[in-house]
């Protein structure tokens, strides 16, 4: 198996992996970053006691964003920058203090690296019964239906979001590792949350650093341009965390984004987590722990930060659950928060070094 989302340059687990390039190396983590800064903004709050989440906008005086399906082919080049949107909302109140509705009863904390046991169904949406992530004839079924009400901003953002509004990386015209990365949200003790896994602390490069489960495609998994990819990131979080797939549904693919410095080209999937079920570290040599973090969290300003590398690379990072979450997966988690309208103000001038060896 080979990480999507990992250091290029760390060959221990054998020849699959690209040889690094001459010249220069480039920076770690470089592979999504804001395609500009940010200023910090302040924008009103909700009334107090709305449920409903904001509805994602396009930038003022641009047309509305094309759906999905009408950019999945290559992006050569990098595009011009494009206006931030400073118009975003407060989340709401729900995922700060999610209410009884979103808040399931009973179910287990996540502490350590020990099996965990599964949280039940969302209010309203009973559990699966069979391999529900799978459609006719195999194929797998990528739908809307049935998802949690404060997981529709996700969903519209999956199908308006623009490759150039996520990265200024964007895969080239040919060439590439196709590879995927499940992005799972579910609900937690203390509601809206989302599944991480923590790279062994023995590996030489990345050691201990949180990321999404996935990695590359596999002949099996099939055609890239049909389901192959989902495939892909389902069949590697189970290899991963054990999970049970059948629980799993998935619900959009963000658009491909590139990693320079490994040449992979990864298919960010969305998912639901409709019938959750255990999770461990299938492989400690690899895997140190997974773990789930509140949604909550990660909006939280006082958990957020921006990471600088000594090649000067800077980009946004999340010190949640005793881990700093940097790189590919932190850029991924910013735009997601940014563009379903959950991002607070925050400090990008809290500054957290990086070493060398990062």
């Amino acid at each position: 198996m080979t990480r999507a989302d990992e250091d290029p340059y760390d060959h221990e687990r054998g020849t699959d992996r690209p040889v690094r390039p001459a010249g220069p190396r480039p920076a770690p983590g470089a592979g999504i970053e804001p395609t500009v800064p940010r200023a910090p903004h302040r924008p009103p709050a909700p009334p107090a006691g709305s449920g409903a989440l904001p509805a994602i906008t396009g930038t003022a005086g641009t047309e509305a964003a094309p759906d999905r399906r009408a950019v999945r082919s290559a992006h050569p080049g990098s595009p011009a920058p494009l206006t931030a949107h400073r118009d975003r909302p407060a989340p709401p109140a729900g995922l700060d203090r999610p209410s009884a509705a979103h808040a399931p009863a009973g179910g287990t904390a996540h502490a350590g690296n020990t099996t965990h046991a599964a949280h039940p169904a969302h209010a309203g949406h009973p559990a699966h019964a069979g391999p529900a992530a799978f459609g006719p004839a195999g194929s797998v079924a990528v739908r809307e239906e049935g998802l949690p009400d404060w997981l529709e901003p996700v969903a519209r953002m999956a199908r308006q979001v623009r490759p150039e509004q996520l990265s200024r990386f964007l895969p080239p015209a040919s060439g590439g590792r196709q590879s995927a990365v499940l992005i799972l949200f579910g609900e937690g003790p203390r509601g809206p949350e989302l599944l991480l896994m923590e790279r062994a602390g023995s590996l030489r490069s990345h050691a201990g650093q949180p990321s999404f489960p996935g990695g590359a495609l596999d002949p099996e998994d099939g055609d890239p341009e049909a389901d192959g990819l989902v495939r892909a990131a389902l069949r590697e979080a189970e290899e991963e965390t054990g999970l049970d797939p059948a629980g799993v549904q998935v619900f959009g693919v963000l658009p491909r984004l590139y990693i320079p410095v490994s040449g992979f080209v990864v298919a960010p999937v969305l998912a639901w987590w409709r019938s959750p079920s255990p999770f461990h570290a299938v492989d400690p040599a690899e895997t140190a722990r997974v773990f789930t973090v509140p949604v909550a969290d990660l909006t939280d300003p006082a958990n957020r930060a921006t990471t600088v590398h000594p090649s000067g690379h800077r980009g946004p990072a999340f010190l949640v659950e005793s881990a700093l979450v940097w790189g590919f997966t932190a850029g991924v988690i910013d735009r997601i928060i940014h563009f379903a309208g959950w991002e607070r103000p925050w400090d990008r001038g809290k500054q957290v070094p990086l070493d060398w060896r990062s």
